[in-house]
């Protein structure tokens, strides 16, 4: 494979002009989807590579995009978004953009204080991946640039974000606990901490309603503090036979509390948990959870911005994509009678 491949190989491969290459290549006018996306492809192919410097010059755009994520959701053991920001950065590259990983730490995000990529000019768009506290979020509605939410909106409907359907995700994974015989059903999740882990809940809830069950608020758990921060879990005295928890993570966490008590899951306790992520093959049994397409996600979070950086005025709403029971070996059927 040539190392140094130019827009004319890519023609003579297809039999077209060099214009046309650069048309397509640019998501300039005049050249079908069909045809720029056969060209956009042989040139990956070929291994040619954007000269994001030329291109910056000629149009001042820096061919960057900026993916804040806040500091509680990068550490080591965080690993659903540290996948989201890669995949995010493949189809980046795709269109001969790169994603600058910015993490923005408790106190710069206390202090309202924007990334310097941000006032060095270096980034086109923003995405923000992980909800930031509302301050946060106000100070960033009002940057200049265009900017999408991934994982998480809130009232300022006017910044578009891309979510996984949470609620349904949840009522779904809640009725199969109904299907399988249970009735006493808890959830595991800070109700004021995330729009996700608020829609999860309103999904579990949505279920228990509509199988008449009882609403008990002994059975809603604490999972983390008011900065994000894992806690430990505090079990009511009268445990129920199976736990919805808001993420893989805290579902890994609560089983191991549950281990050191000596209960065993499933056969004393189900818990099921949300994201399909490493901690729901790692934990003992593997958890049933819902699979979030994290694919989908990062191509329209990618896609938007995008076309918002070509048209500033460009708007796509709140869009939901849906997600997926994985089931594993982490509940029991209670028979009834």
């Amino acid at each position: 494979m040539k190392s140094n491949v130019t827009m004319k190989d890519i023609a003579d491969k297809l039999g077209v002009s060099s214009v046309t290459v650069s048309k397509a290549l640019n998501d300039k006018e005049g050249v079908s989807d069909e045809l720029k996306n056969k060209i956009k492809y042989l040139a990956d192919e070929m291994g040619y590579r954007y000269n994001a410097m030329a291109k910056s010059m000629k149009e001042g755009l820096s061919y960057n995009i900026g993916v804040i994520i806040p500091e509680r959701y990068a550490g080591l053991a965080q690993s659903f978004y540290l996948n989201v920001y890669q995949t995010i950065t493949r189809h980046l590259e795709k269109s001969g953009y790169y994603g600058i990983l910015h993490i923005l730490n408790n106190e710069d995000e206390k202090n309202l204080t924007l990334p310097r990529i941000y006032y060095e000019k270096k980034v086109d768009a923003f995405i923000i991946l992980g909800q930031t506290s509302k301050n946060y979020i106000e100070k960033i509605q009002n940057i200049g640039l265009p900017k999408v939410f991934l994982d998480f909106y809130d009232e300022h409907a006017d910044i578009d974000s891309v979510i996984t359907d949470n609620f349904y995700g949840a009522y779904e994974i809640t009725n199969y606990l109904v299907q399988k015989g249970h009735c006493d059903i808890g959830y595991v999740g800070n109700l004021t901490s995330t729009s996700s882990i608020q829609d999860r809940f309103l999904g579990y809830y949505k279920s228990l309603l509509e199988h008449k069950l009882h609403l008990n608020y002994d059975y809603i758990l604490n999972d983390r503090d008011e900065n994000g921060v894992y806690i430990d879990i505090q079990l009511p005295e009268k445990l129920p036979t199976a736990f919805v928890c808001n993420c893989d993570q805290v579902a890994h966490n609560l089983v191991q509390k549950l281990t050191k008590l000596d209960y065993q899951v499933p056969e004393d306790i189900s818990v099921v948990g949300f994201d399909n992520d490493v901690y729901a093959t790692i934990t003992e049994p593997g958890l049933t959870t819902v699979e979030v397409d994290i694919e989908e996600m990062a191509h329209n979070a990618v896609s938007f911005i995008l076309e918002k950086v070509k048209d500033s005025n460009k708007s796509f709403g709140r869009v939901l994509v849906k997600g997926k029971i994985v089931y594993r070996n982490s509940v029991r059927e209670i028979k009834q009678g």
